[in-house]
């Protein structure tokens, strides 16, 4: 019997945030797999909408892509911040149709992040009254970001609570994130099943890589770098001051998605512009100059502390030799002895990156297969998608 499986919570498979790369390669890797049949809610428009690339139209607000069927969900645009809320509610009422339509038996519907709360349960009653069962990915923790004000992060706590004890599974791509599920929730089923990512090398951009070089003013293996969300949170105002301190000739490379209100706080507590090192190079959507950018880097810098298994870090392992991490928890745990860290006292990651600059090549090299081999053993899409799998097949009534 086919396993249906219903996935909400990625803005669409044409975007680029973690949720979307994890769909993409989920029914990737799962295209053949005639056991498991996806349907994915997708944005029909607004912030992040959009159809990947050799997607088929199948009717108006459908399409199919990797096998997967794909349904559009209209967001009104007016409803600002809430209309992620809005958006989530909308695609789990589309579940429920397409359930009863279709006459799917045994559906699964798995919902990722935990953003509605207050109206999870009418959702999961619906579900399980067609004998449906509702998985749960709570996502890192929304609620200790600095960009929400105190009621806001009040609601993703009271959200994230509904959620987690209404779901029969919870999948934790981080230990320590279900580590913290047990501890604050007690009894609740759960599994880890990590984000994944690619053990393979670049293709085909080094043309573009070499052009990306002379546009940003950087030399080749010359620069450290971080990619990730310009938030307080991911402290780029650490890294950048430190930055700073440190004795490197080489230059710092941050390839974000600059909010001009948070630069101008770290303009005026860094004065990073009086140092020319420092180098905000915008964003890069090819996946395979970025992954190109990743290899040739010096070192990767990583200062993420809120959240499970971060992509981005993954990703670096995957791909650069020298990973310096902030010393916490969730990036320990994925790590482990394939990278070096750092805490947020004054003149730490100064002094690291300069024991970088001096370490010897072997000694680079060596990190660098350390974090390949962490990555094929753990972390890989391929053995992520075939944990997946092996979830969604497990009959758990």
């Amino acid at each position: 019997m086919i396993q249906h499986v219903f996935l909400v919570g990625a803005k669409s498979l044409g975007a680029y945030g973690g949720y979307e790369t994890f769909i993409n390669k989920l029914t990737e890797y799962h295209q053949k797999n005639e056991n498991i049949k996806y349907h994915v809610a997708c944005k029909a428009n607004g912030q992040g909408a959009g159809m990947p690339e050799g997607a088929i139209i199948t009717s108006l607000n459908t399409y199919t892509y990797n096998n997967a069927d794909c349904f559009e969900v209209d967001i009104p645009e007016k409803l600002g911040p809430a209309q992620a809320i809005y958006y989530d509610c909308k695609a789990m009422a589309k579940c429920v149709e397409i359930i009863k339509k279709q006459k799917i038996d045994n559906p699964i519907v798995y919902v990722m992040a935990c953003r509605i709360g207050p109206f999870f349960g009418r959702y999961v009653k619906q579900i399980h009254k067609l004998k449906g069962r509702v998985f749960l990915n709570p996502d890192g923790h929304e609620w200790k970001r600095a960009k929400w004000s105190t009621p806001i992060r009040k609601y993703w706590k009271k959200s994230e609570e509904m959620m987690v004890k209404k779901s029969d599974l919870v999948i934790c791509d981080s230990i320590n994130i279900e580590k913290y599920i047990h501890e604050k929730y007690g009894e609740v089923s759960t599994t880890f099943i990590a984000y994944g990512a690619e053990t393979r090398k670049s293709v085909g951009a080094e043309e573009r890589y070499e052009k990306w070089l002379k546009e940003k003013g950087l030399r080749n293996g010359e620069f450290y770098l971080v990619v990730g969300r310009f938030v307080p949170e991911n402290n780029y105002e650490t890294m950048i001051r430190e930055f700073m301190g440190s004795n490197s000739k080489k230059d710092f490379a941050l390839i974000t998605n600059v909010d001009n209100k948070f630069l101008a706080e770290i303009e005026k507590k860094t004065g990073y512009k009086n140092d020319p090192r420092i180098k905000f190079v915008g964003t890069v959507y090819d996946s395979e100059l970025l992954m190109k950018i990743r290899e040739q880097a010096y070192g990767y810098l990583h200062g993420h502390e809120v959240g499970g298994t971060n992509p981005s870090l993954i990703e670096a392992l995957g791909s650069t030799e020298l990973n310096l991490l902030l010393s916490v928890g969730f990036n320990q745990e994925v790590g482990l002895d394939a990278a070096i860290y750092w805490n947020k006292d004054p003149g730490d990651l100064a002094s690291l990156i300069n024991r970088a600059d001096q370490m010897e090549k072997v000694e680079r090299l060596e990190y660098g297969r350390k974090a390949k081999e962490r990555i094929m053993t753990a972390y890989s899409w391929q053995f992520i998608c075939d944990r997946y799998a092996e979830e969604f097949m497990r009959k758990r009534r």
